[in-house]
This record gives C-alpha cells, structure tokens and sequence, in this order.
C-alpha cells in the first residue's frame, strides 16, 4: 500500500476533490491522463497503474470521485448526474492549470469519461474506457428497459429506493467487499446465473458467505475500500444510479459522438459488461481501438494489470509520442 500516492485536495470549484498523483512527466510534454474509477471503487483502485503510468512518462492523476473516499460526500442525488460530475472534471483540470487531458475510466469512471468527451470535448485529448462501452441513446428510458428485460430485482431498480440500499450495505462493508471482488464465472455458467446475479441486495443480505479462496483483491487492499467507505457512506456511488434515467434525459438532442483519439479495453469474463456490448462502436467514436482481455472479468485493473497496462501505454505512446 506503500506505494500509492498520499491525496491532496483540490477545490474544483466548490467541491473538494481527494486527488493521488504519480508525475512521470515534469517537463509536460504529453497531456496528463485522469483516472476516474467506477462503483463500488475509489482512486485506490488505479494502485496497479499510477506508478506504471509514471515510469512511462506521463502524469497519472486518479481522484476520488465527490461522493466516494475522502473527496466531498453529499447526499443531494442531483448533484450527481453527468453533467454535475463532468462539471467536476473540467473544474479539477481548471485548478490544476491543464488545458486537456486523457481521461481513463472503468465502470461508472467509463460511464463519465465518455460523457466528458461528449458535454466537454475541449478539454478532453482522449479517452480511454475500460469494460464501459459508449452505447447510442436508447429509444426509451433505461430503467423502463432494464425491468422489463431482468426484473424489478436487478440492482439499477432497487437502487432507486431512496437510502435503503445504502443502508444495507453498510450494515457489513466487509461482507459487501468481499462478495464484490471476485473471480469471474466462467460462461458456459453465465446462463444460470442470469437475472439472480443482478439483485445484489438480495445476494447480500440471504445468498452464502463469500469463499475465502474467490476474492481477487489481497485482503490488505480490500481492507482499503472498507475504510474508506465506513468514512464516506455508499450513498455517493448509488446516487450515480439515481441519475441514469436522467442522464438519458439530458442528452436530448446533444451530439453523441467521441472525436477524441479513444481506446477500450473489454474483459472477455465480464458478465456485467460483456465484450459484445461494444459492437458498433465505432459509429460513435470514429477514432477508436479495441482489445478484448482473455480469462480476465470486471475488474480490469486487479485480476490482468499488466495486461491492461501493456495495451494502454502502447495505445499512449503511440497517440501521444513526445
């Protein structure tokens, strides 16, 4: 653990933001890549790709996103819909003096860094999505298409319930951890264990304790994420949630597409954002790259780092040669 950066906080334009930065770049040659983790994550998750990133020449900046860690928590769900929290992004690179910067993203952090591309595009030079696909507009709410494929116990759903799931979780953050972070299911299961494995607050309160052999994050690192949520609360990740019916609101009538250089990384095992869900892509970001990970599920940046760090760095050095 030694070897993550200690936060400074930043005032992005009134919402203190915890920011962990690795500068392998003093000369600012390249634009610094911002690394914006997903749920239930915090900048720690980036532990694997500061360092990396570093020794590589560029200047990694990973924050805690408002809401999560030690950055400002506040319960208002309206303050994070896409355009409050870009509205973060563009004001941390304003106190931070960068003009544009790479923006690299996994989960939600995938979610917002197309969004940033998309409601910011000045300040964006490129984006990077990990297991997060940019998926055109759909015809009707996502929420309305989400019930109607899996279910009201699909975990979008029930995270709509104002503070209940966030007070279920934080009745055990080492329960929840520990059943998060786990190894992939190979897909020839994943038949069997669809709509079940999407009511999370259901497998949390009534499914078996999580095998002590399953976990893919070592226990001192786990120990990290339930610390930092018994400080913040998990209010913040779930208020994302709140805003995704929202999200599909405000972009009415908006540009949906990416011109910025762009790469995503799939993971082939990844049963919440399968690799196939980045099909057609291409549509949207006209200058795009894929690569799928082998034998590796959601969690990118914990079960195949090098990997990801390999294709990452190769597609930033290439893209971004000094």
């Amino acid at each position: 653990m030694t070897d993550f950066p200690a936060p400074h906080m930043i005032d992005a334009a009134g919402v203190a933001l915890a920011v962990y930065e690795s500068d392998g770049d003093r000369s600012r040659k390249r634009p610094p890549v911002i690394f914006i983790h997903g749920w239930p994550e915090i900048a720690y998750s980036w532990k694997n790709q500061l360092s990396a990133f570093a020794q590589a020449g560029f200047r990694a900046i990973a924050i805690d996103l408002k809401g999560f860690g030690r950055s400002d928590a506040p319960k208002d769900p309206a303050l994070y819909d896409a355009l409050q929290m870009t509205k973060d992004f563009a004001a941390l690179l304003d106190a931070l003096d960068i003009e544009k910067a790479i923006f690299c993203g996994h989960d939600w952090g995938g979610a917002l860094v197309w969004s940033m591309g998309q409601l910011h595009p000045d300040r964006v030079a490129g984006v990077i999505g990990l297991c997060t696909p940019l998926r055109p507009r759909p015809p009707a709410p996502p929420l309305e298409i989400i019930e109607k494929r899996f279910g009201p116990k699909h975990y979008f759903i029930q995270f709509q319930q104002s503070d209940v799931p966030e007070a279920l979780f934080e009745t055990d953050p080492e329960r929840f951890f520990h059943l998060m972070f786990r190894k992939p299911a190979p897909k020839d299961k994943w038949a069997s264990l669809v709509p079940h494995v999407y009511d999370l607050p259901g497998r949390f309160k009534d499914g078996p304790a999580p095998a002590k052999n399953a976990g893919i994050i070592p226990e001192a690192d786990i120990q990290v994420y339930i610390d930092a949520y018994k400080r913040s609360g998990f209010h913040g990740g779930i208020n994302l949630y709140r805003n995704v019916d929202k999200n599909w609101r405000l972009m009415e009538g908006r540009g949906e597409e990416v011109r910025a250089p762009s790469l995503w990384i799939g993971a082939e095992l990844d049963l919440f954002l399968p690799p196939e869900t980045a099909e057609g892509m291409e549509k949207l970001v006209p200058d795009l790259e894929k690569h799928i990970i082998a034998d590796c599920g959601h969690w990118v940046m914990w079960e195949k780092p090098d990997a990801a760090n390999a294709l990452m760095l190769d597609w930033l050095q290439r893209r971004f040669s000094i």
